[in-house]
């Protein structure tokens, strides 16, 4: 899945997101809208990681959609 797809099926994947990293609220779903940078960031947000991690997370989780 590339970002283009991503962004067109944000709606749909908020859920498997949520399950994926449950601190996120659906208040952080809407601003990230489907953009995996603004994901990664809502990652270090929440859960203090540093950039390079977050962005594997992200990246990962795109990848097994």
């Amino acid at each position: 899945m590339n970002a283009t797809q991503l962004k067109g099926k944000w709606e749909q994947l908020t859920g498997d997101a949520k399950r994926q990293w449950g601190k996120l609220t659906d208040d952080d779903m809407a601003v990230v809208g489907g953009d995996a940078d603004k994901l990664a960031g809502k990652i270090r947000e929440r859960y203090g990681k540093d950039k390079e991690d977050a962005e594997r997370e992200v990246k990962d989780w795109i990848d097994s959609l």
